[in-house]
């Protein structure tokens, strides 16, 4: 169903009478199929007549929805005040537009759509993606929960240049407890409120009378660059409203005072290019000589939308001014790896031996199993293993004072569906649960229903449940609106799942059974259902039975009654129950049986009642292979007759045959004789036969039977990247009626549910199944269709995976050639889809000739290879395939033929940076040289030592085309030396030379002696080692032992000269001492002892106390808190308080006007922890003047003053 309107705002209008005018409201539908039946909803309750409203009131303002088959559209009607109305009554014309099957749309007319431009109603809600020709690529980013706060929406405008142009935007706040928030965007973040100025103003005006906020916008004098999207958003607490409009701007033709096509670009160069009044100008000089202040004035002058990426860019232009002089090729500005992949950093330096550091966020790297640092010339290397999301970080790599930085961004690998979605049939009303997983804990996955996003809403329809790996998708009562294709999503795959929701059938449990009643007997009929809800009918003959006298009518749970009191001739008839909402019923006859008394007994011959019998094509019955066959056959004749069933010409009694057979059952009852086929099959086709007999005669009738075979077992022809295209053959046998077509069903290979493909019959036997999953693994069957029904369906096809092949490899280049060989090296396809990748085929063919050659049997799985016995000088052309289950990919091809001939290179030797100092190895490592070199053809290499040829038993050498490797397995004293590598190619050379240094452990020093004793100490002396082990003596070790106990501790671990003096020493003990030399390798072997000891004598000696002189804690008199001046009242007693320290304890004595008051009685004086009081008793007015504490001791004294000031007691 495709509704003409998501949404629509119907004005209400008032007439001059007082009384409320109504406008109209119709809603237009169109459908795929015109013969669909449509359903209509008003708050999910069904509408009886077309959705067109009259006489719209507020009352009709709710959702509505249509339903045609299993599609669902939704649609809100809005009915609103009519702001500023005129109170005339509304115009005809205007309400006939509203009723689609009243008038034609405004489109349909051409005069209409060529002079002016249907604008949109204000009210109408009109999403973006339903206008024609709508670019959503420019649209800008809006929030999707609105709630409706515009009353009047900004629309879009057009405007010639130097024009003015307003945009207003109305919202209603009677029902919003805040003022709302506005602002104007344009594009996609630039914010217009910071713009405001000589070209753009923004006003804002409230009405209290109607409580209506009016925002305007006002473009002055409008420029080329104001072209484009702009969006309008109001907010209030938790209620948000969006708008999208455009404003197109024309320029104005030079002289021929017609527009220009309009501008709709951002960009400046748009401008530039229309409008020759305007000089041109570089967008980026100007940025270059702004300050960083005007960038945002600028952006908005020029249009500028993406201004970050812009003063990125700007930012490397300025440093590339800069020449380095330390670095040839600097780091590029970023690097992305995968989690968990390798990561190589490269540079090149000017000089070859320079140092470099590498460091990570600012500090500095060391080389470690993750981190390897590599040198190769002037090339650096550092590589990362194993990049982790802690490996995502600024590295700088520096150089002298020069540094060059990088930021590298490790990207998570994308969360893949590891377990898919399965495909669904459920009953109506059932709980339905989709269920994937996923390859990481705490993913997000988004949830779709036909291309649409599932989100929680307000009724709970969907769930979603989160369990670790698991997502679930719970759907509560599902109903027939919720069949569809359901979408799970994660940034690394989808998986989808078909959801088909059916009526629930009703299930007979005993079905209503003819009657045979006497008069006045009573004739009950009875059935039962599955559900006990559900209601019926009763109908005679084709009229609804009313309960009376005679009949009475029951339901109780499942079990439905007729029951017919005092049977009458005139009661008998056709008995059907029909239950509501289904489309079947049950049915049964009620005969009436007149009691006649027949004193003569008589004999009545058996008599077969059939319609049909004999061979013709109406006696002819057709049943599905597999479905149960059942004759029942009437029958009369008294007495009983009995009865024989026969198949073929040959009389074979099936009874007898049933012993044998458990499908085939046999059973006569009074007026009727059943036979029942299991299962019928292919062998039970053909002509039954079946006797009465008894006494009077006999009777026979014939009946042809046909078993309707299925199709064969569906063949999978091919397969691509969501579909398969399946063949069948037709069935053997069409069981009399004409085939009119097939049903196919496919499921995943692991799942149990047959999903059906097609429910109108299939006529053709070929099918292209569509909408898999690539990458699971699919069975296919099918059903015949005819006149009677459907077959049982076929055997399953063989498994297929949905598979389409992939992209083409890249990066096919000449990694190295030579007179008969080319060596070539690509990177893997791009999309290599669900499949394994099989590996790469090559081929290669002459310049000129279409015949393609592979260059080796079978598929190589490596992304390089090397293709031999080329013809020398001929041009040839080159191509890779990927391959995998379904097919080659499309051929990658090199960009020129390649000439088979050698290139001649100088000899060139690479030393590794760590060779071209001396290496230092210890005796018996091993020592490995892998010298990289270059030249073509292949070099003549020759090693020597010292001038002289290698011993080919101690030193081995091998040699390849790209390097040289010398090796030593147990490196021995004698193999230190300078070793020289030649390469020769013709007259041209070149030479290297490396120097080893085998080092071992030196030898012991020598002539240990003891020079001196005195006190606790002992001097030592000794002579260096003669052997140093082929490398400097770093130091010596320095033992003692007490000769009692013979314990060795080490004096001096590490000491450089050959004599020391051991300290400390214990008084009355026997010394001896020994020394080991130390070099890089280690300590020597053995020691050397000294050949005396050394006794430390006891001595004895007095002890002198120590003499300390007193310290002197004197300290002169200084008050820590003056006097303050005061103002006291004439009677109450006055204070006078300060501090004071000193050591010793200092001498106070207090003055008036420098007069000694410590014997006046008027006046007392306190000391408390040097806290000094003064309390004068009830003064009076002779009392005031200047007061002065003095404190005196030995070490010096110190005073402090105050003015008292007495005041009258009343004044």
């Amino acid at each position: 169903t495709h509704p003409s309107l998501s949404s629509l705002n119907i004005c209400q209008e008032t007439k001059d009478s007082g009384g409320r005018g109504r406008g109209n409201s119709g809603f237009e539908t169109e459908t795929g199929k015109p013969d669909a039946k449509v359903r209509r909803q008003s708050n999910t309750k069904d509408l009886a007549s077309a959705l067109t409203i009259q006489a719209v009131t507020k009352k009709d303002g709710t959702a509505y929805a249509v339903i045609a088959g299993w599609s669902k559209v939704k649609f809100d009607l809005k009915v609103k005040e009519k702001e500023g109305g005129d109170p005339a009554a509304p115009d005809p014309a205007a309400t006939d537009t509203l009723a689609p099957a009243e008038a034609p749309a405004p489109a349909e007319t051409p005069a209409a759509a060529d002079t002016t431009p249907v604008a949109p109603q204000p009210g109408a809600n009109i999403q973006a993606h339903d206008t024609p020709g709508f670019d959503e690529s420019q649209a800008p980013d809006t929030k999707t929960d609105l709630t409706g706060l515009f009353t009047e929406k900004p629309q879009s405008g057009e405007v010639a240049v130097g024009e003015n142009i307003n945009f207003v935007a109305k919202v209603n706040a009677a029902s919003l407890l805040k003022k709302p928030t506005i602002k104007w965007f344009k594009g996609k973040w630039m914010d217009l409120a910071s713009k405001s100025g000589k070209n753009l103003q923004l006003k804002e005006l409230y009405d209290r009378n109607s409580k209506v906020y009016t925002f305007e916008m006002q473009i002055i004098a409008a420029k080329p660059s104001f072209a484009g999207a702009y969006r309008c958003e109001v907010s209030s607490r938790d209620k948000f409203d969006s708008c999208n409009f455009d404003l197109t701007v024309h320029v104005m033709a030079s002289g021929s005072g017609l527009p220009c096509p309009p501008v709709s670009s951002f960009c400046a160069s748009a401008s530039k290019s229309q409008v020759k009044s305007e000089p041109d100008e570089d967008v980026w000089e100007i940025l270059q000589k702004a300050p960083a202040s005007e960038y945002e004035k600028i952006a908005f002058q020029y249009g500028i939308t993406d201004l970050r990426g812009m003063l990125k860019r700007l930012k490397k232009m300025k440093k590339e001014e800069k020449k380095s002089e330390a670095f040839l090729k600097k780091l590029d500005p970023a690097y992305q790896v995968e989690k968990g992949h390798k990561m190589k950093l490269c540079i090149e330096v000017a000089n070859e031996d320079v140092d470099v550091k590498w460091l990570k966020n600012g500090q500095e790297i060391q080389s470690t199993g993750r981190y390897i640092f590599e040198s190769v010339g002037n090339k650096r290397y550092l590589t990362i293993n194993h990049c982790s999301l802690s490996d995502d970080a600024t590295y700088t790599c520096v150089v002298g004072d020069e540094k060059c930085t990088t930021e590298l961004f490790v990207k998570e690998p994308p969360v893949t569906i590891t377990s898919h979605l399965e495909d669904q049939m459920v009953m109506k009303g059932e709980r339905v649960e989709l269920e994937c997983e996923v390859s990481e804990e705490g993913a997000t996955v988004k949830w779709e229903k036909d291309g649409v996003e599932l989100t929680r809403d307000e009724s709970f329809k969907y769930r979603f449940k989160k369990d670790g790996r698991k997502h679930v998708l719970i759907i509560n009562e599902a109903t027939k609106e919720d069949c569809g294709h359901y979408t799970v999503k994660t940034n690394g795959g989808e998986s989808m799942a078909e959801l088909m929701v059916s009526e629930k059938e009703l299930e007979v449990y005993q079905n209503i059974a003819d009657l045979t009643v006497k008069a006045k007997d009573e004739a009950v009929f009875k059935c039962e259902v599955s559900d006990e809800t559900v209601k019926g009918i009763w109908y005679k003959n084709g009229v609804e039975v009313k309960a009376d006298a005679r009949t009475n009518i029951t339901h109780i749970g499942r079990i439905h009654k007729l029951t017919i009191d005092d049977v009458k001739p005139e009661d008998q008839g056709d008995y059907t129950f029909v239950p509501e909402g289904y489309a079947f019923n049950l049915s049964a006859k009620l005969n009436f049986l007149e009691v006649k008394i027949d004193y003569v007994p008589r004999q009545d011959p058996p008599k077969i009642h059939l319609d049909c019998m004999g061979h013709t094509a109406d006696s002819t019955i057709v049943v599905v292979a597999g479905n149960k066959l059942r004759l029942d056959v009437p029958i009369t004749g008294d007495p009983a007759p009995t009865v024989v069933w026969t198949k073929g010409e040959k009389v074979k009694l099936l009874v007898f045959l049933s012993k044998g057979d458990g499908r085939l059952h046999v059973e006569s009852t009074k007026g009727h004789c059943i036979f029942t086929i299991e299962g019928a099959d292919k062998q039970d086709e053909g002509l039954y036969s079946v006797i009465v007999r008894n006494p009077a005669g006999e009777d026979k009738a014939d009946i042809n039977v046909k078993v309707v075979d299925p199709p064969s077992a569906p063949r999978i022809l091919s397969v691509g990247e969501d579909s398969c295209v399946v063949q069948w053959d037709p069935p053997k046998s069409d069981g009399g009626n004409p085939i009119i077509g097939y049903v196919l069903e496919r499921k995943k290979k692991k799942s149990y549910r047959w999903m059906r493909l097609n429910f109108d019959p299939y006529t053709d036997t070929t099918y292209e199944a569509k909408r898999m999953t690539e990458g699971v693994e699919y069975e296919m069957r099918v059903y015949a269709v005819n006149a009677i029904g459907m077959s049982c369906h076929s055997a399953a096809s063989q498994p297929f995976i949905p598979v389409a092949p992939t992209s083409e490899p890249v990066g096919l280049c000449v990694d190295d050639i030579s007179d008969t060989t080319v060596s070539l090296k690509w990177r893997t396809p791009e999309h290599l889809g669900s499949s394994e990748l099989d590996g790469y085929g090559v081929e290669y063919c002459k310049e000129g000739s279409d015949e393609w050659v592979p260059a080796f049997e079978g598929l190589t799985e490596r992304t390089s290879v090397i293709i031999r016995d080329l013809p020398t000088g001929e041009k040839m052309q080159f191509r890779v395939r990927a391959y995998n289950t379904a097919g080659p990919s499309a051929p990658t091809s090199l960009a020129q033929a390649v000439t088979i001939r050698e290139i001649m290179q100088k000899p060139k030797i690479w030393i590794p940076r760590i060779l071209r100092q001396t290496l230092i190895k210890k005796v018996e490592e091993t020592i490995n040289l892998v010298i990289p070199f270059q030249g073509k053809p292949r070099p003549v290499i020759t090693w020597s030592k010292d001038g002289e040829h290698l011993n080919p038993k101690q030193v081995s050498v091998r040699n390849s085309d790209t390097d040289t490797i010398l090796f030593i397995r147990k490196s021995e004293r004698k193999d230190s030396g300078k070793y020289e590598v030649k390469l020769q190619i013709e007259n041209v050379e070149d030479t290297a030379s490396i120097s080893i240094q085998i080092v071992d452990l030196p030898g012991s020093p020598e002539k240990l002696k003891i020079m001196d004793v005195w006190g606790f100490n002992v001097a030592l002396e000794w002579k260096p080692p003669k052997d140093n082990g082929n490398c400097e003596i770093t130091g010596y070790m320095v033992q003692k032992a007490d000769k009692k106990t013979m314990e060795w501790y080490t004096v001096y671990e590490l000491y450089r000269r050959t004599n020391c003096v051991v300290a400390d020493l214990i008084m009355g003990n026997e010394y001896i001492f020994r020394i080991y030399a130390v070099n890089m390798v280690g300590l020597s072997l053995e020691p050397c002892f000294s050949a005396d000891s050394a006794y430390i004598q006891k001595t004895g000696f007095e002890y002198k106390p120590p003499i300390y002189k007193e310290h002197d804690f004197s300290e002169a008199p200084k008050f820590t808190h003056p006097l303050v001046s005061r103002s006291v009242i004439a009677g109450y007693n006055a204070t006078l308080s300060c501090s004071v320290r000193g050591i010793p304890k200092p001498k106070v004595t207090w003055y008036k006007n420098k007069m000694d008051i410590s014997n006046e009685a008027k006046y007392r004086m306190f000391s408390r922890q040097g806290v000094l009081t003064l309390e004068i008793r009830k003064p009076c007015s002779f009392d005031g003047g200047v007061y002065m504490c003095k404190a005196v001791n030995a070490s010096g004294e110190d005073a402090v003053e105050c003015k008292l000031e007495i005041r009258r007691k009343y004044p």
